[in-house]
């Protein structure tokens, strides 16, 4: 009876509370009126294509529900062969990525090798630049007119598609992820405990295996599967080296557009979401709870950084031999742009520049619009959130937050294919337009942003903004004069991100570009389905230096900012002390 009382007590404080933060909300109608439209359209873009994939899975040509469809489209040898390799791609990835991520970030974080500023510039070059990048250099060195192949070996039948082909590309394009996730669980690790191990006498490989690697875990976790996630969901490759070894992202943008699939083109989607969904779940909510705390906030001796030869020489040199690797992949696409013939004729030439200015710049300007549309759509939008779910108390406040992030284990081949199904008959019809694009942009680059924004505000003490509140200020003020400024770093951040995501995307505007609005990554993958490797060479040159300016652009304007408001509080310090 006491169990049940207290906890029909518990219940009812809690019933109150939430009470309480309703009927604040209704003070607060700007506010009210923010989280309602936020919530409509995470409603309208986000769990609305979702559910209708599902529909189209399940209901067929007479609109009557049918599993038959699916035990068709699931019971084929080809389908399900389909989807393991999907899964046998996405695992071996996971694991080979994040072991070089592991070994990247230990170097950077807790060694002192030199040229780390260049190590970890070559490490972000994958995440800026399209694609079909490293597929494309793979083709010019180890295809049938490969310089490796055919120029030095003298293989003339060498095959480059396939499993393992996949694998490399992979392995390079998302370590980054695993990089800078690991770099970020590495540095958090109190030296204090490390400090205490090494001068109890313990060796360094002892306090890598008992103390780093442990900590290490959770990092190490959230690192596969985000790999993980983003290896099942990639187009681009498996399109250009599959081969013959078929994917799910691919194998449903052949049934829609080769046989016109819809239905079968749904079910595939839905099977590709159900593993990177739980993946997805597994790292937010499961890995996320399990890191240890190490952090005190109690002030510890400057960390001892790895010195010694005989552990700095191999990872020195682990470092420049995975950075000259990914050298070597762009300097040969950088090349390919310039040579007649790749394989048959290297004299220098322009052509394949001319070429592409002759056949019409408008999808690159087309990208170029729409990302710099969609960016400060996505990078506000982001902040905005992470501002809600972060300081705001909220009837939802949990859904909210769970839908916001859920694009990122969305893949882009079931965004396109959701986006098709829901926007394209009364009463919203988008397909054929820019809107279509942004809001897919927006909507597929705001978790990134989010996870800045909510970040930073945690490191933000919330007293300030309550201060602000206290003396009056709506929330809507203390947000735009306090909050905002103190992200600027965030948003600038969410800023580049979306950008370069919105440059770089493929899966995701597959179905949804026309030939009004075409993109430049669609111009490139039909470059590479028409075999004209170096013409999309010289797109892919072109597509690198935009989003370079652009996030040099950037640099620039934050450190503009940032010195401007130094020089005039030091402009301002000066006038008060020659005032006093």
């Amino acid at each position: 009876m006491k169990k049940n009382a207290s906890t029909l007590s518990a219940r009812s404080l809690e019933n109150r509370r939430r009470a309480g933060h309703f009927r604040m909300l209704l003070k607060q109608p700007v506010l009210l009126a923010l989280i309602i439209l936020i919530f409509v359209a995470l409603f309208i873009f986000v769990l609305y294509p979702l559910l209708n994939v599902f529909r189209y899975s399940i209901v067929d040509e007479n609109g009557a529900v049918s599993l038959a469809g699916i035990a068709k489209i699931l019971g084929d040898s080809g389908n399900r062969k389909t989807f393991f390799n999907s899964i046998k791609l996405g695992v071996t990835v996971a694991v080979i990525s994040t072991f070089l991520g592991y070994i990247f970030a230990f170097a950077m974080t807790r060694t002192e090798i030199k040229g780390k500023r260049f190590f970890d510039f070559i490490a972000t070059l994958p995440i800026i630049s399209p694609p079909f990048v490293l597929s494309l250099s793979i083709i010019f060195l180890f295809g049938r007119q490969g310089l490796i192949t055919k120029g030095l070996l003298g293989i003339t039948n060498s095959n480059v598609y396939g499993f393992w082909s996949l694998v490399v590309i992979q392995s390079i394009s998302f370590f980054p992820i695993a990089y800078m996730t690991l770099t970020g669980i590495l540095q958090t690790i109190d030296d204090s405990v490390e400090d205490a191990a090494f001068n109890l006498g313990a060796s360094r490989g002892y306090i890598f295996r008992t103390v780093i690697l442990p900590l290490s875990l959770p990092g190490i976790a959230s690192s596969m599967l985000l790999v993980f996630i983003q290896s099942l969901e990639d187009f681009s490759n498996p399109a250009v080296l599959g081969g013959d070894y078929s994917t799910l992202a691919v194998e449903a943008y052949r049934i829609i557009t080769g046989m016109y699939d819809m239905r079968g083109g749904s079910i595939l989607a839905i099977t590709l979401l159900l593993p990177t969904l739980t993946a997805f779940i597994l790292q937010k909510y499961w890995v996320g709870k399990k890191s240890f705390v190490t952090v005190s906030g109690k002030p510890t001796q400057k960390r001892r950084k790895i010195h010694e030869p005989h552990i700095l020489m191999p990872l020195q040199f682990f470092c420049i031999l995975v950075s000259a690797i990914i050298l070597l992949l762009y300097g040969t696409v950088l090349c390919g742009a310039f040579v007649k013939t790749w394989g048959v004729n290297f004299q220098p030439t322009l052509d394949h520049f001319r070429y592409i200015f002759a056949l019409g710049m408008r999808p690159l300007w087309n990208s170029i619009k729409l990302a710099l549309a969609s960016a400060p759509i996505s990078g506000l939008l982001g902040m905005v959130i992470a501002y809600l779910t972060v300081r705001k108390t909220f009837p939802g406040k949990r859904l909210m937050s769970f839908l916001s992030v859920l694009m990122f284990a969305i893949p882009g081949t079931v965004l396109g294919i959701g986006y098709v199904f829901s926007f394209n008959t009364p009463p919203l019809v988008l397909t054929g337009t820019a809107t279509i694009l942004i809001v897919a942009f927006t909507f597929r680059n705001i978790p990134v942003a989010i996870e800045s924004g909510s970040t930073t505000l945690m490191q933000i003490d919330p007293s300030i903004g309550e201060a602000s509140t206290v003396l009056g200020a709506s929330s809507g003020t203390t947000f735009k004069r306090i909050t905002l400024p103190l992200l600027r770093q965030a948003f600038f951040s969410g800023l580049v991100y979306a950008f370069v995501r919105s440059m770089t995307a493929v899966s995701s505007i597959i179905f949804l570009i026309s030939p009004k609005w075409s993109l430049a990554t669609a111009r490139v993958f039909a470059l590479f389905e028409s075999s004209k490797y170096s013409d999309a060479a010289a797109y892919i040159v072109l597509m690198i230096v935009t989003i370079m300016i652009f996030i040099g652009g950037i640099r620039f304007l934050i450190n503009f900012i940032f010195n401007s408001r130094y020089r005039a509080e030091r402009k301002l310090q000066k006038l008060q002390q020659s005032a006093e």
